[in-house]
């Protein structure tokens, strides 16, 4: 089995993304991120010549939980990842992996004319652009 020829990262995105303030504490984001059942946040940018940031379970994980801090005492912007490596929705998803192993990075937003229209992930890569799954 091999992959059609094309597949674009905007078939196979998650097109709902949650933003959040960085100023928010990480339990706050916690909550938001298990009611719209994300495992990243998109953190908005502050001014007009800012760069987004993300937030993910991992780094919650790594730099809250591992390190035994209060995620009600913790800010977002302590922990998120700023700037983000940031797909086109055009980009083939052969080379989104691609450029996710050589960022070591698992997530990244989708930015179409400076907007964030989606995110996309290992996850969607695999389960969504894997063809004959069903």
């Amino acid at each position: 089995m091999s992959l059609p020829p094309y597949i674009p990262v905007s078939q196979v995105m998650r097109k709902d993304v949650t933003f959040v303030d960085g100023l928010i504490d990480v339990l706050e984001a916690l909550k938001i991120m298990k009611r719209v059942q994300a495992t990243c946040l998109i953190i908005e940018k502050r001014h007009e010549h800012d760069e987004f940031g993300i937030l993910l379970f991992s780094d919650i994980a790594k730099k809250v939980i591992a390190k035994n801090r209060a995620p009600d005492r913790v800010d977002v912007y302590e922990i998120m990842a700023k700037p983000v490596v940031s797909v086109s929705p055009d980009m083939d998803i052969r080379y989104c992996a691609r450029l996710f192993d050589n960022s070591g990075i698992s997530h990244a937003p989708v930015v179409d004319n400076g907007d964030v229209v989606g995110i996309v992930s290992y996850y969607l890569l695999v389960l969504e652009g894997l063809p004959d799954l069903d």
